[in-house]
């Protein structure tokens, strides 16, 4: 039983990357993110609630000038818990292209995403 669960949970995952990757990153949110979902940067106080994420990743994307390539470099899963590895070239507006690289660690409820913290070297 418990193997189908965590299989499950890594198709879901892969399923979300897979949109985000072919430029679907709203959609993937609507479909994977909990109503109730707090998503937080490094150490920046965390976003609680679908509303205010939703806000803060249209506003995230718009700062995007070009995204000139992602690729997720890893992936590991457990029992509700996912942990995407992964690696961004994009210029952001007013900035110089850069490559990033940003670990997203998910903690899963009711079959979506109800925490996500990111963790990334600002450079």
């Amino acid at each position: 039983l418990k193997q189908t669960k965590v299989m499950n949970l890594k198709e879901k995952v892969e399923d979300m990357n897979n949109m985000i990757l072919s430029g679907h990153t709203l959609q993937a949110f609507e479909k994977y993110y909990h109503k109730e979902v707090s998503m937080q940067e490094n150490n920046a106080p965390p976003t609680v609630g679908k509303d205010a994420n939703r806000e803060r990743e249209i506003k995230s994307m718009g700062m995007i000038e070009e995204l000139h390539g992602a690729e997720v470099k890893g992936v590991a899963v457990g029992d509700d818990l996912s942990m995407v590895e992964w690696e961004m070239d994009v210029t952001y507006k007013g900035a110089p292209r850069a490559k990033m690289a940003q670990v997203a660690v998910q903690r899963w409820a009711d079959g979506q995403i109800i925490n996500e913290r990111f963790y990334y070297s600002s450079m």
